[in-house]
Formats: C-alpha cells, structure tokens, sequence
C-alpha cells in the first residue's frame, strides 16, 4: 500500500469533511464525508471548482481566494452555503493553506452543524423520553393494583347475584377493567428485549407492505416500493422492526384518509438507502441502514412535531397517541434512530439501524 493510498485510507475514517483546492479554487481531493455531505460522488467532483459546488457563495470564495494568495489561515462560524442541487447547508469550515512541489494549496475541513444539532437533539429527546417512560411505568403500576381489585370484586359480586340481568352489569365492570388494563400495558410498551438475528430489512417492508395493502384497497392510496438492493443483513428482531415500521406505516395511511388531503392520490414511499458515517445513541458507526417512509398527506401539526414519540401525543381526535412512543423504544432498543420531518404534502420519517 503506497503512502497516497494510506492518507487517502485515514481521511476517508474523518467524520469531517476534508476538501483538497489548488490555487484555482479546483477541488483536487474530498474524503467519504464531504462526498456524503455534499451530496455529490468523488469521481464527478474531482476537477470542479467551487463556484461549481456551491451557488451565490461569492464572499466565501473570495475569502478562500484571499487566504490562499496571502498563504493564510481562517475559520468561519455558522456559514450557510447553497449546494448546486439547491439544498443548503449550516456549516463551520477552517482553511488551512500550504506550498508543496505542486504550488500552493487549501486544505478546508467542514464541520456541519445539522449533524451536530442532530446528536443534540437526539440526546435530549433520548433523555426526556426515558424520563417520561419511567413516569408512566411507575402510573401504570399504581393504576394496575385497584384494577385488579375492582375487577376481582367485580367476579364476586357476579357470583353472589341472584339475577342474570344484573350480571350484564358486572360484566361492563369486567369488560371494562380489562380495556383499562390493556391500555395501561401499551403505554408501557414492550419490555421484551429484542432477540437479534441476521435480518434482511426488505423483508421486513415486504410483510409490511403486505399487511398495508390488504387494508387500502379500495382506497385512492398507491405504495411506491424503492429499495437498494445492495443493504447487508443487519442485526436485528425482525418482528419487532415489523411492528415499529408498520405504526408509521398505518399512521401514513390514516393520514392519507383525513379531509385535509388536497389531492386525489394518496402515495407512500418505502425507501432504504447505506448511510455513512451515523452517531446512533452516541455512538459512531461507518455503515448504517437508513428506512424512509414518506407520504403526501396534510403534514403533522407543528405544535406537536417535536414531542411527537411521547406517550399520549397524537394529532388525530380519536388517535391513542401510543403507536410512534412504541415504535421508538423498539428502535432505541436495537441502537437506532428514528426521526421526523414534515410539512403540508410531504411528510418523511426516518429510521436508521446500525450494520453489524
């Protein structure tokens, strides 16, 4: 293995982005990070100059022209610069400049912010979350002890009373204690750890998208299936990611129903992507499954969006507000993410699993 091929080795394990520029602002090198971040392939970037990368990002070029010229560094805070595809990006960057046999040259080093913001919000929705399960198991254990009572004195009753028509009364004491029951075993969630084992993810969808489909026909609902093929077998508890996946799935669904919906097709996307370079709960992995379920319906109410995996928070009149809590601990519990964004006609949840 030559010394290029080491370099190129170690800067491609940098989770930050490393861009290599000559004189003319022509990239000349980027590691796995930049090409994730600026979403565009190494072999099409390398030749182009930034003003080809990025769109209207005048000043910041002129101050990497100026650094190199003067052969010095700098770093700039919070920049927000527009990719050629149109998505824009917060970042840090510092430039680094540097003469070699080749003339002088800019090493730029970004860091994105969204990544950064990501882990944050990720950690405090992961702690505020842990707290509210713990509240509500320790509700759910104290509203389960009188249940029991209540319905266990309901069965005496009903075996003391001399009359048939008044045990129809005992029974809704019965029937509805048990309702109760249920409810409270939901809010807990599951406490079964998952039983991994080497699981294809399309597989997964495929019995998803099997259950969905007998459930919308006769409705103007399409499912749009977008795999990549290519995703290994992860470590996981393929019942378990069958449930989380299909809450998501039927909330999509149940959205596409509601009077909100401004057009006559209703569509959900099932879509698996490789992502590089994923922090899951903390912690680094180089290769992960990305899941997205997207659909066209009304969008989730903004007041809502950022408590959306709690318990008892839902943006349907008659919804339990249950299914998206569960869904998070059994990805929190096989060391993913899931995650959502929304906005009228487009709403797209995303779940990440780390590959073994």
């Amino acid at each position: 293995m030559t010394l290029d091929s080491i370099h190129k080795k170690l800067l491609d394990q940098l989770k930050t982005a490393v861009l290599l520029l000559d004189r003319n602002l022509t990239l000349r090198f980027l590691n796995i990070a930049a090409e994730q971040l600026l979403e565009v392939s190494g072999r099409k970037a390398i030749g182009l100059t930034l003003d080809q990368l990025f769109v209207a990002a005048n000043t910041d070029l002129a101050e990497i022209n100026s650094a190199l010229k003067a052969n010095s560094s700098f770093t700039k805070r919070e920049a927000t610069l527009m990719l050629s595809q149109g998505k824009r990006i917060e970042i840090d960057y510092t430039v680094n400049t540097f003469d070699d046999a080749q003339g002088r040259q800019a090493l730029v080093e970004i860091h994105s912010l969204e990544h950064a913001y990501r882990i944050n919000r990720e950690e405090t929705l992961n702690s505020a979350h842990t707290t509210t399960r713990e509240l509500v198991r320790g509700l759910a254990h104290e509203i389960k002890n009188p249940l029991g009572g209540i319905r266990g004195a309901a069965q005496l009753l009903a075996a003391e009373l001399p009359s048939q028509e008044l045990s129809d009364y005992t029974n809704v004491i019965i029937e509805e204690a048990d309702r109760l029951r249920n409810l409270v075993d939901r809010l807990v969630g599951l406490r079964k750890q998952p039983e991994l084992a080497p699981t294809n993810i399309h597989e997964v969808l495929e019995r998803v998208h099997s259950l969905i489909e007998a459930e919308i026909a006769g409705n103007a609902i399409k499912l749009v299936r977008d795999y990549d093929p290519s995703i290994p077998l992860l470590p996981a508890d393929a019942e378990q990611l069958i449930q989380a996946t299909l809450n998501i799935v039927r909330n999509a669904m149940q959205a596409l129903s509601s009077p909100s919906v401004e057009h006559d097709l209703g569509k959900i996307i099932l879509r698996t992507r490789i992502t590089r370079n994923a922090t899951l709960n903390s912690k680094f992995h180089r290769l992960a499954a990305k899941i997205k379920i997207i659909d066209n319906g009304p969008g989730i109410p903004e007041e809502i969006i950022h408590t959306l995996f709690y318990p008892m928070i839902s943006g349907r009149p008659d919804g339990t507000g249950l299914g998206l809590s569960i869904t998070r601990d059994i990805i929190n519990r096989h060391d993913g993410l899931v995650e959502c964004q929304s906005r009228p006609g487009a709403t797209c949840f995303s779940i990440v699993l780390p590959l073994a």
